[in-house]
This record gives structure tokens, sequence and C-alpha cells, in this order.
């Protein structure tokens, strides 16, 4: 008999829709999906209107569905494509069903704002794990999304750097272990300006984040730390910790993404570049 130990098997591919994939999460989980095609399928694409960035990534990665959330966008889409592409659905609607498409087990919520609160909860009514990168889901409706994952059995996924940082550092342990979640904050372009010149900031500046590349609100909020409290709440409902147990320090290099001091007193912390992927 031998005492070899068995190879491990081979990961599960996820049959993946991402909504929002013309955004900056969207387009990073993309390339993501395009290094890992063995554990890693597009079945389903959803914007809101970017309609030749969409229709490039349509044709590139051919998904069973696709949908578009404004009306004049996807009617668009439709005549470019002809009878070459998938169905083009389309609105609010159009999203539901494709967060409920039957091929798919993974849905990516990347939709900036509250739009993808009704396709988050649809997914999880229909089986299937989402993975989050929008803050406004969890902030204004935590509680409600998250009794409805345990519910229903699936799980609620981070995407966003901090929060996915704090799921590798939980790996394996409970809410009591821990004494403090940490988040970590750039601290923006205007870190460094004295409090008199802050009335005098443009827009323009303020979109040009220090180490970060991502989309125009979510630089903005970054810019002006408000960011930073939707992570709080985030994290709290995400880890089941409360929010006296949630902080933030400002790292400006952007390499530590968050830690996890447990109740021992040791710290686990993730690292790495400041990549989205």
């Amino acid at each position: 008999m031998s005492n070899s130990t068995p190879p491990p098997s081979a990961p599960r591919r996820r049959r993946t829709v991402i909504l929002g994939c013309t955004g900056s999460i969207g387009q990073s989980s993309l390339k993501v999906a395009a290094d890992i095609p063995e554990r890693m399928e597009i079945v389903g694409l959803a914007a809101a209107r970017s309609v030749d960035t969409f229709l490039e990534q349509v044709r590139t990665w051919k998904p069973l569905c696709a949908a578009l959330a404004d009306p004049e966008a996807a009617a668009t889409a439709r005549a470019q494509l002809g009878s070459q592409g998938p169905e083009i659905l389309e609105g609010e609607d159009g999203l539901c069903a494709l967060a409920t498409l039957p091929e798919a087990d993974l849905v990516i919520i990347a939709i900036v704002g509250t739009a993808g609160l009704r396709p988050a909860l649809a997914a999880i009514e229909a089986g299937k794990d989402i993975a989050i990168a929008s803050k406004e889901i969890l902030v204004m409706a935590g509680e409600a999304v998250m009794e409805a994952a345990r519910r229903k059995g699936v799980r609620v996924l981070p995407v966003d750097s901090e929060h996915n940082a704090i799921f590798q550092c939980l790996e394996g342990k409970q809410s009591s272990e821990v004494s403090r979640l940490i988040l970590t904050a750039s601290g923006g372009p205007f870190r460094t300006w004295p409090a008199e010149q802050l009335p005098t900031v443009t827009p323009a500046q303020a979109l040009k984040h220090p180490t970060w590349d991502m989309g125009r609100k979510i630089s903005i909020d970054s810019a002006t730390l408000f960011n930073k409290g939707l992570e709080m709440i985030e994290a709290r409902w995400l880890f089941d910790i409360p929010m006296n147990r949630v902080e933030v320090v400002v790292h400006p290099q952007s390499i530590i993404h968050s830690m996890v001091r447990y109740i021992d007193g040791s710290i686990i912390a993730q690292m790495g570049a400041p990549d989205m992927r």
C-alpha cells in the first residue's frame, strides 16, 4: 500500500456573470479570467451604456447572454451585433435575468451605486455565489443581503482590495477570535496639502489618485476619504464584526491592503502591489 499523498483535486471552474463589465473592476475581472481559463468561464456580461467597450468584450468572450441597463444602448448593441451575437437584454429586469442565468454559479457585482442591489438579491435567491465590488449594496442593505445569503447557503465574496485582503487574513478563523479589522487608506492626492489650500481643489486634481487606477466616482470618494467610511460599514456586515472593532490607518504606499489583529495580540497582514487584479 502506498503512503504517498494523493495529488490535490483541480479547482472547480466557475461559470461567471460580470455585472459592470466595462468599469475598472469589470475589466480587471476579465483580465483575471484570461489568466485562469481553467478556473473561470465567462457566461454573461452586463454594462450600463458603454456600447463600444461592451461590444468588444462580447465579441471577445462570446457569453451566452448579455445586457445593457440603458435601453437605447441595448438597441444600438443589437443593431451592431445582428445575428452574430448573444441575446441582448435591457434595463434592471435584464440585469436580474442575467444574475439568475441558470448556467452561472458566480455573479460579480461591479455596478457602481445602488443599481446592483436588486440583481444581487436576485442572484442570491437563485442560489448563486456573489462577488461584491460595489460598496453601496452592503452599506444600504448589508443585514438583508447577508441574511439572504445565509438562508440560501451561498457565499458573499469581497472583491474590493481591502475586504479581499481581510477575507484572506481571516481564512479558517472565527469572528470571536478577532480583536480588530484594520483597513488601510492611501490618504488620497491631498494628504500632504495644508488645510487652507483644500477649497481650491479641482475635480481633475481629485481624480489623480496617487496609487490606484479606479473609476471616476470611486476616485472622488477616495480623495474625500468618504470611500473609507463606506468600507468600514461594508466590513462590519461582510465579516460580522461590530463597527467599534473596525479601524482605518493611513498607509500611502498601499502595499499593505488590510490587517487583522487577533485576540492573542498577533496581526496578519495581506500585502501586494496596488493592482485591482
